[in-house]
C-alpha cells in the first residue's frame, strides 16, 4: 500500500489528524511539516492505475482539477498567501496528489532570487525539519482556519 493510501485509510478510520475535509474527488490535509505556513495536500480518492491525469476519464479529472482549484483559494484565504505553487509529482507516490504550498514574499529567506524562487530551492533537511510540525493548538487551529474558507 502506497504512503497516500495509508493516510487515506487513516482518515476512513477516524485516526488522521491533519484531515480536515472529503470533497467529492478527494480529501483535504495539512501537511506534516509547514515551513511554508499552510501548505496542504488534496488527495484523490483512488488510486488503482490511474497514476496520471491523463489516465482519468473527462468529467472525473475536470471535476478533481476543479476542487483542486477551490482547495488552492481556500488555502490562499486561510492563509494569506501572496501566491500558491502547485505541484503534482508522483516519483515518491505515483498516486494522484496536489501539493499546494501558499507562498509570501521572502519565505525562503536568503535562498535564490533575494528570497524568491521555487519552493525546492529550499533546503530539503530545513523544509522537511520536525522543528517545522505543528502542535496540537496549532494543527487545530490551522484546519478549522482552511475549513472555514472551504
Amino acid at each position: 500500500m502506497c504512503l497516500i493510501c495509508e493516510r487515506i485509510e487513516m482518515i476512513k478510520k477516524g485516526v488522521n489528524p491533519y484531515f480536515v475535509k472529503e470533497l467529492e474527488t478527494g480529501y483535504v490535509v495539512i501537511g506534516d511539516n509547514q515551513h511554508f505556513y499552510g501548505y496542504t495536500l488534496f488527495l484523490y480518492k483512488h488510486h488503482d492505475d490511474k497514476t496520471e491525469l491523463f489516465h482519468l476519464d473527462p468529467a472525473e479529472r475536470a471535476k478533481f482539477l476543479e476542487e483542486m482549484t477551490i482547495v488552492a483559494e481556500a488555502v490562499s484565504k486561510a492563509f494569506g498567501a501572496d501566491k500558491i505553487n502547485y505541484e503534482l509529482l508522483g516519483m515518491g507516490d505515483a498516486h494522484l496528489h496536489w501539493h499546494l504550498f501558499p507562498r509570501t514574499d521572502r519565505d525562503i529567506e536568503n535562498y535564490g532570487n533575494n528570497g524568491r524562487g521555487p519552493v525546492w530551492w529550499y533546503p530539503m533537511e530545513k523544509m522537511y525539519s520536525d522543528d517545522n510540525r505543528p502542535d496540537r493548538e496549532e494543527l487545530e487551529d490551522m484546519k478549522q482556519r482552511l475549513l472555514d474558507e472551504l
